[in-house]
């Protein structure tokens, strides 16, 4: 199949980069379906893609009618089998390699055989999910990043067992839903979080010596380096359960200190300070 033939898109997670992804989906015309594992956590998803659109309409990003037009073509489900119809699995379950691992096995019995499992993995190696399936040819990472519906890149990751039919779907497929795709190698952080958590890491360790406070740390960044957004707002958007779950990940890997989590870092995800998600991480947030 190619990317242009794509009708129906399975989402796999309706947290925030699930529900972003689907989002983004049906405002490019794909009917959607989204599996999780309970209705509730449906719910939360489908209620964060409807704040999202709803923010779209208001800043005027979004024409109200378009905005209706998609949330009808998102539907969820808790069954996986209701997942077969679809012609490409995007999975955004939890950074976990053992849950993705038992994922993909599943989907693979369902799926039909020329569908492509592509991850939204930020960190574990693609060839490791890949190997869970009898289609690793048609396993590939999609790392996309949040917000989803704002941020333009996706990385993709094929393995060493990744066709090129497969990569050039998966290209299509980005550029398809309005996303421009940069190529990395198959290696835990691929390009993005190689350089970004070593970064992430050091603002924490700055603030937890209290060499700076988190505002002026940022605030440096922010006027300094003329960043969007500093590093410790960063860490609170991007969740600090994920950034300590994508640190242990490269430093096992590769066993180099600047990957270490600061123990800041495992404190505050201890305590549940996650960020913005818990309305507190580095910074305090109305949720």
């Amino acid at each position: 199949m190619k990317a242009d033939e794509v009708s129906r898109v399975a989402v796999v997670g309706s947290g925030v980069m699930g529900s972003g992804i689907a989002e983004v989906c049906a405002r490019s015309g794909l009917d959607v379906v989204v599996l999780e594992t309970s209705v509730e956590l449906l719910s939360k998803g489908r209620e964060r893609i409807e704040r999202s659109m709803a923010a779209a309409v208001d800043r005027g990003r979004l024409d109200a009618g378009e905005r209706d037009d998609a949330l009808l073509r998102i539907v969820g489900t808790t069954r996986i089998e209701e997942l077969e119809p679809a012609d490409v699995v995007l999975e955004a379950a939890t950074e976990d390699f053992l849950i993705k691992r038992e994922l993909f096995a599943t989907l693979d019995g369902v799926m039909r055989d020329d569908v492509v499992f592509a991850s939204n993995t930020s960190s574990i190696p693609i060839v490791d999910l890949g190997a869970a399936t009898a289609r690793p040819d048609r396993v590939i990472g999609m790392h996309w990043f949040n917000p989803v519906p704002v941020m333009g890149l996706i990385e993709l990751v094929p393995a060493l067992t990744t066709s090129e039919e497969t990569l050039a779907f998966a290209r299509a497929f980005g550029e398809l839903v309005g996303k421009r795709t940069v190529l990395s190698g198959d290696r835990a952080g691929f390009i993005v979080n190689t350089l970004l958590i070593p970064y992430l890491n050091d603002a924490i360790r700055m603030f937890e010596e209290r060499f700076a406070s988190a505002e002026d740390i940022d605030t440096a960044i922010d006027l300094g380096l003329n960043h969007p957004m500093g590093p410790l707002r960063l860490a609170d958007l991007i969740g600090l359960d994920t950034c300590l779950n994508i640190a242990e990940v490269l430093y096992a890997e590769f066993r180099d200190p600047k990957f270490a989590p600061p123990p800041l870092l495992r404190r505050m995800v201890t305590a549940g300070k996650l960020g913005r998600k818990t309305g507190s991480g580095f910074y305090d947030y109305d949720r």
